[in-house]
Order: structure tokens, then sequence, then C-alpha cells
């Protein structure tokens, strides 16, 4: 990455308190294998995993920071990039695709303004399609967080984001 690149991306980044980060590799600064934790950890304190800790973490490990993004960027699980608060989630396999995910989907995008993977203003809402929610006999299936909802309908979209726009954000 480019010197200005780099910059521009760490401006863009709003300021992170690695107290929280150094706590997470404190704990699992003498396990073998460290570094797995070590991601996980930090990503259930910060919501994603922020460029400057990424960072910290390769020092405080002693490991090249492209190996700490070799494995951000390999595992799905990790994000690196704010997150809403609700994540939603479309199955758009076949059992759903057949039976009116498309018209779901871009019903959400239509309502919240955004498309796969990506993430409202407010980071209130982040959305992704998913290959399969493993509920085929409720298709089509959409999942907020660990809320379920089968035989969705893009009449039900419109209450479920009001219902999640009434939750607070934390």
């Amino acid at each position: 990455m480019s010197d200005a690149v780099a910059q521009q991306v760490e401006e863009q980044e709003p300021e992170v308190d690695l107290s929280l980060a150094d706590k997470v590799i404190d704990k699992y600064i003498d396990l073998p294998g460290n570094l797995m934790p070590v991601l996980q950890g930090v990503q259930d304190e910060y919501g994603y995993v922020p460029r400057k800790v990424a960072d910290h973490i390769a020092e405080r490990l002693n490991v090249y920071p492209s190996q700490i993004y070799g494995v951000l960027t390999f595992y799905a699980q990790f994000h690196l990039k704010p997150r809403g608060r609700f994540i939603i989630r479309v199955c758009v396999g076949t059992a759903c695709h057949v039976s009116g995910a498309p018209r779901i989907v871009e019903t959400f995008f239509d309502k919240l303004h955004i498309g796969h993977a990506e993430t409202t203003p407010d980071l209130r809402f982040t959305f992704e399609k998913v290959a399969c929610l493993g509920a085929c006999g409720m298709a089509p299936l959409a999942m907020v967080n660990d809320d379920t909802f089968g035989k969705m309908t893009v009449q039900r979209v419109d209450e479920i984001i009001a219902e999640y726009n009434q939750r607070p954000m934390k």
C-alpha cells in the first residue's frame, strides 16, 4: 500500500482505544497459536478489526503485518470495516431463491439504501446475502442477528426494519 493510500485510510479510521486490544492480547500472549483467538477477541471488542489495532497486534505478537492481514482477509468471519448493530442476512440458496428471495433482497436494498455487505451510515444495519441458513422448510428466510424470520414476504421487510429501528443501538 502506498504511503498516500495508507495515510488516507488512517485519516478515515476513527480513533481506537488500544487498551482494549492489549487486554485481549495479554489474555492469549503465552498461548501457542494465539493469533486466531486474539483476532476473534479483538473483533468481539471493537465489532471489527481496525487497521491500527491489526498493526498493534502484529507488533505485540512479533509477526509481520502481512500475516495478520492474510488471516483477516482469508476468513469471512473477520471484518475490516465497522458493521451495523443489526446484521440482516437473507438466504439466496435454491429453496429461498425459488420462493422469492431475490425480491426480498431488492426490497431491503431499496428500504435501507445499501447493497450486499454494506452498512448504513448510522451503523444500525449491515446487509448480507448468504448462500444458506439451513432452514429450507421456512423459505424464504431472513435473519436479524439471531432472530429468524421464515416465510418472508416483501411486506414484512418494512415491519422488520421498523422493529429494529426502535431497538437501542447497544
